[in-house]
């Protein structure tokens, strides 16, 4: 069976390569801008859907529907992340749309500039570091907007707009302070953090073994007379107005799904919207996870907890897919081979699971980002969450192919690029142009397809154990798995890399981006408070800390440029091994209190020499940190009142996109 996906494989990449090569094909990338705006700290770019014209009229009809529904939650989100975030991107919204006074002046292009900002990170907090974004613009100016354009509230709007210590961040990290009481998210209203635990320890029962995600769509509020309950998001209760939209959408889906399977999950996540009901959730997602054959997928719901200081509040994310069924060849070979990179895994055995079941990987092409999703996006994604159901009926794991050849197409457009400023020498630049495209790809698969689903929980430990370290920690461990597995020879047996040469490339990159590059993200004097970013970071130099005695990475300095170079990959593959096994440990024991030192350790502080002289060669390059997309338009074609296709078209002004939606999927 191995043998057999395998020549399959190396057969179907064979072709991808001659089709990119083809005069057609690479005609319309030639033509195709995918780089279309740059602000701020920001880029915006466009992604294809390749294979849409395969599809059938059902198909096209069903993902749009979808479409649809992932563009209605997105107010949903916007007020999850602050209260203020709808009334102020309102006001941005009028004055955009209404102002007629002088457009080209400098403060007006500040105004613009902050406006986009706001738009890009769902609301007024930057999407990464969680800081208040402040605009550049002057408070009078803001005001004089306001006035000529009639938006009400101007005083109290602006106040928080302003004012640095209202709503400071949108995620609190400070872990000398009540991390939910310093949030500005809307998870939790009234709560302390102590009060929050206690009350979902109280609920929860550990001799569960099917536990629901306690408290995922729901806000905590305490009353006035102290008591504490729920507030769920369903029809009928939170976010009644944008859900009934969402589940609108989603019946018309129903009426065109691809299979019976299809409509009854999408019934049961229906019945889940209008209940708030958690078991049903979890129904839902054993349903999804059964549909491996549909070629239009899609995830719908309260799903990521990364912006739950706690770890447990749901954000509302929506995206649409399409199954690029050629490339899926190499995560097919993943998957079907699960059982083995669990049995060979560096942890503890008492940690691995005896039985792998059902883990499903596949290539994809969005067709709709929506929500969390959206500009910013992921470009792999490993569900349902709940450990219970990955270990019983496995997870859906997958690669999104158009995204990812976005970003790469667009960085093509720039002409310069971190690899030349901060890898060390010609060798390892030539190195990375050889092997860093398939390498990157090869370590998402493992990540989202191996990583996220290996392991189990001992009896008896809460899936909510890590609490606010937890998103943290899973992204270290999935990051771990996949660069144990880059360098074994297993990968090249199976016709996954090229060579065994391949990994080290990746191995390099990881190193160097980990422990330097990421971090002209981050502003001087700022911590580190991302959870992607943090388990980089705390992968990178808890290696380098424990391979100095043997040089294993070696921190050198040349005309006053610091570089990270890896001297002994198989040794920083053990380390990687050692690392895996621990926080493998940390997890399925429940481990809070290493969890904490680990990543406090390792993972939130940045040297603030290195962190300056990064943000200064970065600065140099003219490069933007961050990068996310514009939605093509899927638009019916009606002829004789009928709809007798659906038109993709793609749309290159990221603006007009965002006020479009601000008039078109506005339900709160």
């Amino acid at each position: 069976m191995n043998n057999i996906l395998r020549m399959t494989a190396i057969s179907a990449l064979a072709a991808m390569t001659v089709s990119c090569g083809s005069g057609s094909q690479a005609q319309q990338d030639k033509d195709f801008r995918y780089l279309v705006d740059e602000f701020a700290d920001l880029k915006i770019m466009r992604y294809r859907i390749p294979g849409w014209e395969e599809l059938s009229l059902q198909q096209k009809e069903y993902a749009y529907h979808l479409g649809e529904a992932a563009k209605y939650g997105r107010d949903i989100l916007w007020d999850q992340h602050c209260s203020y975030n709808l009334p102020i991107r309102k006001a941005l919204e009028n004055i955009l749309e209404n102002y007629g006074g002088d457009r080209s002046c400098d403060e007006f292009s500040r105004f613009t500039v902050y406006a986009k900002r706001v738009f890009f990170s769902n609301g007024i907090h930057h999407h990464y570091a969680e800081d208040k974004i402040l605009p550049t613009c002057s408070r009078e100016y803001f005001r004089s907007l306001m006035e000529a354009t009639g938006t009400p509230d101007a005083d109290e709007l602006l106040e928080v707009i302003y004012n640095p210590d209202i709503f400071p961040q949108r995620k609190s990290s400070d872990a000398s302070s009540d991390i939910v009481l310093g949030s500005a998210v809307t998870f939790y209203d009234g709560v302390t953090r102590e009060e929050a635990d206690r009350f979902y320890a109280a609920i929860a029962d550990p001799d569960d073994s099917e536990p629901v995600s306690y408290g995922l769509n729901s806000r905590l509020v305490k009353d006035s007379d102290g008591t504490i309950r729920e507030e769920t998001y369903r029809i009928g209760g939170l976010y009644s107005a944008a859900i009934e939209k969402i589940v609108g959408e989603l019946e018309k889906a129903s009426a065109v799904a691809e299979s019976e399977l299809q409509r009854q999950y999408i019934a049961s996540l229906i019945e889940y919207y209008r209940t708030g009901d958690l078991r049903t959730w979890d129904r839902y997602n054993i349903e999804w996870v059964q549909d491996t054959l549909g070629t239009v997928d899609f995830i719908n719901g309260f799903i990521e907890s990364y912006t739950d200081p706690l770890g447990r509040k749901g954000s509302w994310e929506g995206m649409v897919n399409i199954k690029d069924h050629d490339a899926s060849l190499r995560t097919e070979i993943l998957s079907a081979n699960a059982q083995w990179f669990e049995d060979n895994s560096p942890v503890d055995p008492r940690f691995r699971k005896e039985n792998v079941k059902g883990i499903s990987a596949k290539v994809i092409n969005a067709t709709t980002l929506g929500g969390d999703c959206y500009p910013s996006t992921p470009i792999g994604i490993n569900l349902p969450n709940a450990d219970w159901i990955r270990k019983e009926h496995g997870s859906k794991s997958v690669t999104i192919a158009n995204i990812t050849k976005a970003y790469d197409l667009a960085a093509q457009e720039s002409p310069k690029s971190t690899l030349s400023e901060f890898a060390w020498d010609e060798a390892e630049i030539a190195a990375a142009k050889k092997y860093l495209s398939i390498t990157d790809e090869i370590h998402t698969d493992l990540h989202e397809c191996l990583g996220h689903g290996s392991g189990q929980l001992l009896p008896g430990v809460s899936p909510d154990a890590l609490k606010e370290y937890s998103s943290t920690l899973e992204e270290t461990r999935a990051d771990l798995f996949g660069l144990y597995y880059m360098a074994d020879p297993k990968l090249v047996e199976l016709g996954i890399l090229p060579d065994a040469e391949a990994y080290k490339a990746q191995y390099a990159n990881y190193i160097r981006n980990g422990i330097m590059v990421q971090f002209s993200r981050v502003e001087l004097g700022r911590k580190n408070t991302e959870a992607h970013m943090q388990n980089r970071k705390l992968i990178a130099e808890w290696c380098y800390e424990q391979g100095l005695e043997d040089n294993v990475i070696e921190k050198r300095v040349r005309d006053g440029k610091t570089y990270f170079v890896v001297n002994d990959y198989e040794a920083l593959r053990g380390l990687f091994g050692k690392l895996l096994a621990e926080v493998q440990r940390i997890k399925s024991e429940g481990d809070y209190e290493a969890g904490r030192r680990l990543v406090e350790t390792y993972a939130v502080n940045i040297d603030p020499e290195l962190h300056k002289e990064v943000r200064t060669r970065y600065d140099a390059l003219g490069l933007k940190p961050y990068g996310g997309f514009m939605n093509p338009e899927i638009v019916p074609v009606v002829k004789g009142g009928k709809v007798v296709d659906y038109r993709v078209e793609y749309p290159d002004d990221y603006l007009a996109q965002m006020l479009e939606y601000g008039r078109k999927y506005a339900t709160l």
